[in-house]
């Protein structure tokens, strides 16, 4: 483990958090949580996609996002990007590049690629996509976010876009999975969510890297990804600290606005 961990990001929990369950590969030992890129595209591949949850809000936008592996010295990397503080929304948070879709944009798969182009300088040509993660929906933006995987075969000389990217991260796979890193909470639903579909809590992942916290929308993309290749991917009806199903509503972080 490093020594510190966790970032400045600002988490608005609300009150009554409650505790939630181990990462989903805590009971691997560390050789099974080591991934490379043939174990990933393997296990994307053999897996279905899931029928999107019909949440209790309208969808007023579809965005997407990319999700990049590489190759590095140290084993697989997965680039992530930090919002500068000064945004007036999701100040500060760690989120994958994406955005919404535009009239030109032919499917979301272009959308993906050409936000990666723009807000970090990732050539589409360099990447090849090879899995989706299942689409999912966030309250705040009320959008559909549909999550592509690409490998980036030739990393480029990348460049953050000022406006919308504070810090280009380049985080090792293998310090995802390392104990301690993720934890999970259980926050309550808005109150008018209850009244009106009977759901009342939401499952919360986080990461903690070294100075900076994953959480919201990003990480619940990470932890289905980090599962999936693991084998370790949970029933998708959460159990919730009641002991009753709940149905999984993302929280108000959108990595797409």
């Amino acid at each position: 483990m490093h020594a510190t961990r966790g970032g400045a990001q600002v988490i608005p929990r609300p009150v009554g958090v409650r505790a939630g369950s181990v990462a989903p590969w805590a009971h691997l030992p560390p050789a099974r949580r080591r991934l490379t890129m043939d174990r990933v595209q393997t296990a994307l591949g053999a897996r279905p996609l899931r029928t999107p949850v019909l949440e209790p809000f309208p969808i007023r936008r579809h965005a997407a996002v990319l999700v990049p592996l590489y190759q590095g010295a140290d084993g697989l990397r997965l680039l992530l990007t930090r919002r500068p503080a000064a945004m007036r929304s999701h100040s500060g948070e760690v989120s994958f590049p994406g955005g919404g879709r535009e009239e030109a944009d032919a499917d979301l798969s272009v959308t993906a690629l050409r936000e990666a182009e723009e807000e970090i300088g990732l050539d589409r040509g360099s990447v090849d996509l090879f899995g989706r993660l299942d689409p999912l929906a966030t309250i705040a933006s009320a959008a559909m976010i549909e999550p592509y995987v690409g490998f980036v075969h030739r990393l480029p000389a990348l460049r953050a876009q000022p406006v919308e990217v504070a810090a280009i991260l380049h985080v090792p796979v293998d310090e995802l999975l390392e104990d301690g890193v993720f934890h999970q909470e259980w926050w309550p639903m808005p109150p008018h969510l209850v009244a009106e579909h009977g759901q009342s809590w939401r499952p919360m992942f986080f990461y903690e890297l070294t100075g900076d916290t994953v959480w919201g929308a990003t990480a619940r993309m990470l932890t289905q990804l980090l599962a999936i290749a693991t084998g370790t991917e949970p029933d998708p009806a959460p159990v919730g600290p009641s002991g009753a199903v709940e149905p999984e509503v993302v929280a108000e972080s959108d990595p797409t606005t």
